[in-house]
């Protein structure tokens, strides 16, 4: 395993250094294959239990760059009577040095495990690198009791222990399968008929075994059946499974601006109003840096940019403002106005 430092330099250092420029985890200012679609649903509502209290994790964008993200999370949650427990002192989930280190990034994501343990709930996360970062460190301390050991030595010079079982579960995940599209459109007061290009990013559901295989990785389906169940028309394009690009703009901005212009060009041939996300740093690419993108190649998009439980909320009859719409770099008015919503 490889290590930037000493077991006191990544409890007493690495991770508070972390933690202030992170700023994260407190609340911020404001299955195999499925066969069809219908089976996706029918074991998702087969499946779901009473909805129990979960641990908000903001990681570090959230709070910084997409508030709005949370705002309507926070909405949408409480219409649904999921509590959301805010732990204060949660770290970096450890994901930005899992390329060049081992221990660090787990330590890291070890602190926020053994926070949830001894606050006794599981974790909701709403960026998909922090889910894949969470989840694998809790698989990988669940499997290798060595390995946890070596940890708890680290976590025990900040006065934490953790001994296993927490889950970490992304937002999306916990409305398909705890509350189920079925109920979903129950909620929905206000169907939302346009067409919309669902993006589900690189981490949300791989590696497929630590997520226990709830979708498929190469057809996935319940990004399309949360919007189905807001009355949306999902649209399929060519590189619709594809990475926005996010992974490499801190080395090649151009390279990772015309990944993303390739899918927005494609969005944009296939008419749809507007793409729906589920991670912050993708929005960070098709949101924030559309003008960029627009710039850099000569293209015209417009095309407005929506987390899910944005397009959730309005659905269910929220107003724009409640939900963050105002935050949105891409303007949304023209797609409201299309939906007379004012």
């Amino acid at each position: 395993m490889r290590s930037l430092g000493s077991p006191a330099s990544l409890v007493n250092s690495a991770m508070p250094i972390y933690e202030a420029a992170c700023a994260c985890g407190c609340a911020s200012a404001l299955s195999s294959s499925f066969s069809s679609s219908s089976s996706a649903v029918e074991e998702a509502e087969a499946t779901k239990a009473p909805v129990k209290p979960y641990i908000l994790y903001l990681g570090c964008t959230i709070p910084q760059r997409a508030t709005n993200y949370e705002m309507a999370s926070r909405k949408v949650a409480a219409a649904f009577g999921l509590e959301f427990i805010d732990v204060p002192d949660m770290v970096c989930c450890g994901y930005p040095l899992a390329s060049v280190d081992d221990i660090t990034p787990l330590s890291m994501a070890a602190r926020n495990l053994a926070k949830a343990e001894a606050a006794g709930a599981d974790i909701c996360c709403l960026c998909s690198a922090c889910t894949g970062a969470l989840t694998e460190a809790a698989h990988e301390l669940e499997h290798n009791h060595a390995l946890l050991e070596r940890i708890n030595e680290h976590l025990a010079e900040i006065g934490l222990h953790y001994s296993g079982g927490v889950k970490v579960r992304h937002f999306a995940r916990i409305l398909f399968e705890e509350i189920g599209p079925g109920a979903i459109a129950e909620k929905v007061t206000r169907p939302l008929p346009i067409k919309v290009a669902p993006h589900y990013g690189c981490h949300f559901l791989r590696p497929h075994e630590i997520h226990g295989e709830f979708d498929s990785v190469e057809d996935p389906r319940v990004l399309d059946e949360l919007l189905k169940a807001c009355g949306c028309q999902p649209v399929d394009y060519p590189e619709k499974l594809k990475c926005c690009g996010g992974g490499v703009l801190a080395v090649d901005e151009k390279l990772a601006l015309s990944i993303s212009n390739r899918k927005l060009a494609q969005v944009k041939a296939r008419g749809a109003d507007a793409i729906c996300l589920i991670c912050p740093f993708c929005s960070i690419m098709y949101d924030t840096n559309q003008k960029k993108i627009e710039q850099e190649f000569t293209a015209q998009y417009g095309i407005p940019v929506l987390f899910y439980p944005q397009i959730l909320g309005l659905a269910m009859g929220m107003a724009p403002k409640d939900l963050g719409l105002q935050m949105n770099r891409v303007s949304a008015k023209a797609l409201l106005a299309k939906l007379s919503i004012a």
